[in-house]
């Protein structure tokens, strides 16, 4: 999966549908750091450990670089940047019983925003999955030769 770049200073206006969202039950926020190890359990048993290491990471900045879905009481997504570099984005992952309902995208966007108004005028997608979502969303390329990219040798839990 390439990386991808993302021109932060022709993003779409995210209020739209976070106010929609917000009207059907659903919040779009920064995570809380009293909530950091319930978001990091949630995004352990449903993702990975790679994600819940990064997702920790996004919690000891200040600001919080987390954002969240919530449903109710209920976690239904996250959102990270500035997890494993400086101006990436990601790990990012929305519960399938919520996905197709706009969540991946107000908490791309919610993300987004904050690198912009952080001071960025780009931002990297790294290891990009779902390149055509991220391309038709907010206008991100493929950076050439960007695969494997920063995760070349990444240690994977070995059974001994």
């Amino acid at each position: 999966m390439p990386d991808m770049l993302v021109k932060l200073y022709e993003l779409p206006d995210s209020k739209p549908l976070i106010r929609e969202l917000a009207d059907a039950g659903i919040v779009i926020r920064r995570g809380l750091a009293p909530e950091k190890h319930i978001v990091l359990d949630w995004v352990r048993r449903n993702f990975s450990a790679h994600w819940e290491s990064e997702c920790d990471v996004a919690f000891s900045r200040r600001p919080v670089s987390c954002f969240i879905a919530t449903e109710g009481e209920r976690l239904v997504g996250f959102g990270c940047y500035e997890a494993t570099l400086k101006n990436f984005f990601g790990p990012t992952g929305v519960h399938p019983d919520m996905r197709g309902k706009g969540v991946g995208k107000a908490l791309l966007l919610a993300c987004m925003q904050a690198m912009y108004d952080e001071g960025y005028g780009y931002a990297v997608i790294g290891g990009a999955g779902p390149t055509e979502f991220y391309a038709k969303t907010i206008g991100a390329i493929p950076i050439e030769g960007s695969a494997p990219g920063i995760y070349r040798g990444m240690l994977k839990q070995i059974q001994e």
